[in-house]
This record gives C-alpha cells, structure tokens and sequence, in this order.
C-alpha cells in the first residue's frame, strides 16, 4: 500500500512542481551565501529540532527548512479525508489491514516525499562544505531537524486530514502545531539549559519528541477510522484531543521534575498512552464464537411422477 500511494504521489503535481522548485531556489541560495562570504554562524548549541539553527545558517537552510517542513506536508492534507468520504477505508479494513496500517502507510508516503526532496539537496550541501567553512556538526544538525521536522508536521497533517470540515482541519492542525510547540519546546530548552551542550541527552530528547508527537497524530487519524463507538465508550477522537491539550502541561512537569535531565521519559510515557489510548474492543482468545443460527431447509416435496 505504501509503494502504491508512493508511485501515485510521485507523478502529482503537488510534488513534481515543488521539487522542481526547491531545486532553482537551493542553487540561487547557494550562489547567494557564497557572495555574501557567509555559509554559517556557529551557535552555541547546535543540535536536533533548533529552529533558531535553521534561520541563523543562512538562506540554504531557511529555504530547505520551508519546503520541506512546510510546503510538502501541506500537501498532504487531503489524503486521509479522500478515503473517509468516498469510504474507501471500510474496504480496506475488511482486508487484513488493520487502522495503524492504513494510517503508517499514509504518514511513511508524506514524509517519503519530503526525505525523497531532502535527499536530492545532499550535493548542495557537500558543495557547501567542500567549498565554504561550514562545520560537518552543525550540517548533521541541520539535517536532522529537517528529517525530524518533516516527520512532525506530516503527522499533524496527517491527522487533521481525517476531518470532513475545513474549519475542523484547521482546528485540528493548529491543535497540534500549538501543542507541539508547547511540549517539545519547554522539554528540549530546559535541557540543553541545565546540560549546557546539545549532547546525547538533549538528542535523546530531540528523538523522543518526535516518537512522541508522531504517535499522537497517527493515533488521532487512527481514531477517525473507527467504525463502530460501544454506548459505553468515549469518543476515540476526543480523547486523543484532550491528550493533545493536556500534553505540554505534563511534558512541562515531567521536565520540571526532572531537571530537564529526563524529559524524555514523559516524552516516551505520553507516546505509549497515545498509543494504547483507542483500543478496538476484542474478546479473550478463550471465548468461541457464537454457533451460526441458520434455520432448517423446509422438507422437498417430491416429485409429480412418486405421487402418481
């Protein structure tokens, strides 16, 4: 399913025309940064998810950082809803694709789009270290918070996909975008404050968020395939927003307690309930299933020539 949705994306215009794109304006980027004489400035912390990195490293990065964390994901914000109005995800969970399936297949197409756009950049980046004096360090750094960023915002596009409205997609995505700023920004500032470097902790951190953020958008696309809602349960959909709304405040204490030497375990902590949130109900592999209740066959009634 992700081969197929990945072929299909790949010859839309959504894509090919932002590719070409972002091609023209990596190399009037470069050419600009090698006139002004300044490839880089050296941060103090320079690390994964450091948005002030992207912006402080000239034009190149800024324009990578737009496209690929911003344009191309966007172009995704039809996807899930195509297949709840035409109902095609009721055919495909009658097959042996289960909802995180669908959903996993949907996010590793959008971010494969993005990474697939992100990889065609690596020469402008070898040219820019070959030729200008720019760090490996702060280049990895860079790249990461591209990957990372990419995957983040694909999978808030993701699940604000999976609403009918317009406005609710809106909602939803701000919800996200909001939340995640929230959250990940107090955890990975906090620690690279009390460490004082962007070392394995704070990368740890910057891993853990994504993990973090990216199950919760999936779990809330997730929870808009749900066929049937039990009178007894809570809204899927529901539960998922109001973990959105609450995450930054126990992200925020978690790191608090921590000293922002463990930010990540509530990071990690808040992805398992994500996860385990929207459960399809099952019965115990010790319960038989109910005996088919098909009523008898009426007697035949013979034939004319027995009668005779």
């Amino acid at each position: 399913m992700t081969t197929k949705e990945l072929r299909q994306s790949m010859r839309r215009g959504s894509f090919v025309i932002p590719f070409l794109v972002i091609q023209i304006l990596a190399i009037l980027a470069t050419i600009l940064e090698f006139q002004r004489g300044e490839v880089s400035k050296i941060s103090e912390h320079v690390g994964m998810l450091n948005i002030e990195l992207m912006w402080a490293s000239g034009p190149f990065w800024a324009t990578v950082a737009v496209v690929c964390m911003l344009v191309m994901p966007l172009g995704g914000i039809l996807v899930m809803g195509q297949e709840l109005e035409e109902g095609n995800h009721e055919l495909l969970l009658l097959t042996k694709l289960g909802r995180w399936k669908i959903v996993l297949g949907k996010f590793l197409t959008l971010w494969g789009l993005c990474a697939l756009t992100f990889v065609s950049l690596l020469p402008f980046v070898v040219v820019r270290y070959v030729l200008g004096e720019v760090e490996w360090w702060y280049e990895l750094a860079c790249s990461a918070t591209v990957v990372g960023g990419s995957a983040l915002m694909c999978a808030g596009v993701i699940a604000a996909s999976a609403f009918r409205s317009i406005a609710g997609r809106i909602f939803i995505l701000m919800l996200y975008l909001g939340s995640m700023l929230l959250g990940c920004g107090a955890a990975l500032a906090m620690t690279a404050g009390m460490t004082n470097e962007c070392g394995w902790i704070y990368h740890f951190t910057a891993v853990s968020a994504v993990i973090c953020y990216v199950c919760t958008g999936l779990a809330l696309a997730r929870s808009q395939l749900r066929l049937v809602v039990l009178a007894y349960e809570v809204k899927p959909s529901g539960m998922v927003i109001a973990l959105l709304i609450c995450m930054p405040f126990v992200l925020a204490v978690a790191t608090v307690v921590t000293w922002g030497h463990a930010s990540y375990v509530g990071l990690l902590a808040m992805a398992f309930v994500a996860i385990r949130l929207d459960i399809s109900p099952k019965a115990p592999s010790w319960v038989k299933p109910p005996s088919a209740n098909i009523p008898p066959l009426p007697p035949e009634e013979p034939a004319p020539e027995q009668i005779s």
